[in-house]
C-alpha cells in the first residue's frame, strides 16, 4: 500500500458498529473504499452519499457463495490494496452443553469459513504488496483461554485463526500481507454497553496498524496498537 490518494481498499461487513467506522476513518485518510452490507440505505449509504465519491456501497450477504460469486464479478478488473473481512455473530454466553447443533452450525459458518471463502473468493483483485485482512478476536486465543464463558464463540475465532492459518500456508508466495486483527473490547452489541472502547477509539487505531504493516512478509495476529496477539 502506497502513501498516494489512490489507494483502494474493500471493507466486507460495514453496514454498522466496527466496519462502518473502519470504512468510514479509511476514508477519512484519502483512501478510496468500496464497503458491503446486507441491506440497502442506512447509514452506510449516507455516508457514501456524502464522500464525493470516495466511498462506495455494494451489497452482500457475505455467508451466500452465490452473492459472494455475484460481487468478484462485479468488481472484476478492481485493484485492491486492502482486502478487509469484518464479520461476526454471537449467539449468548451459553455453555456448549446448551447449544444446538443448528446454532453451532450459524456461528461456525458465519465467524470462520465465511471470512475465508470471501477471501479466496477475492484474493486476485488484491495487489502483490497488498493486504488481506480478516477482523479476529483475543477470545480466539487458546492461550488467553482462562476464564469461562462465551465458549462457541471462543471455538468460532480459534476456526477462523487456524483457516487463516492454512489460507496463509496455501498462498505463502503471493506477496500480499496477511493479517488478523484484535480491535480491543468495543461498545458493539458483541461487546456491550460497558466496554472500555468505541469504535471510533479503535478504528483510527486499528488503521493505523493496517498501514504500518503494509508490505510485511506472512501471517500477524495483532491487536489494535499493533501488539502481538498469542494463538
Amino acid at each position: 500500500m502506497s502513501d498516494t490518494p489512490d489507494r483502494q481498499a474493500l471493507v466486507i461487513g460495514a453496514s454498522r458498529g466496527l466496519g462502518l467506522v473502519l470504512a468510514e476513518e479509511l476514508t477519512r485518510r484519502d483512501w478510496r473504499v468500496i464497503a458491503t452490507t446486507r441491506q440497502s440505505g442506512g447509514e452506510l449509504q449516507a455516508k457514501a452519499d456524502a464522500s464525493n465519491g470516495r466511498l462506495r456501497v455494494e451489497s452482500l450477504e457475505m455467508t451466500s457463495d452465490d452473492q459472494l460469486a455475484a460481487l468478484r464479478e462485479r468488481l472484476d478488473g478492481t485493484k485492491l490494496d486492502l482486502l478487509f473481512v469484518n464479520a461476526a455473530i454471537d449467539r449468548g454466553n451459553l455453555p456448549l452443553t446448551e447449544v444446538s447443533t443448528e446454532t453451532f452450525a450459524e456461528v461456525m459458518i458465519t465467524n470462520a469459513l465465511s471470512p475465508i471463502r470471501a477471501l479466496e473468493t477475492l484474493r486476485d483483485l488484491v495487489v502483490p504488496g497488498g493486504t488481506a485482512a480478516i477482523m479476529s478476536s483475543r477470545q480466539g486465543s487458546i492461550e488467553l483461554n482462562t476464564r469461562p464463558g462465551f465458549e462457541l464463540y471462543k471455538a468460532s475465532k480459534a476456526a477462523l485463526n487456524q483457516l487463516m492459518r492454512s489460507y496463509t500456508t496455501r498462498y505463502a508466495d503471493d506477496g500480499q500481507t496477511k493479517l488478523l486483527i484484535h480491535p480491543g473490547h468495543n461498545q458493539t452489541p458483541l461487546g456491550g454497553p460497558g466496554a472500555p472502547l468505541t469504535a471510533e477509539e479503535s478504528m483510527p487505531a486499528v488503521v493505523d496498524v493496517l498501514e504500518a504493516q503494509a508490505g510485511a512478509p506472512g501471517l500477524q495476529f495483532l491487536d489494535l496498537y499493533g501488539k502481538v496477539v498469542p494463538w
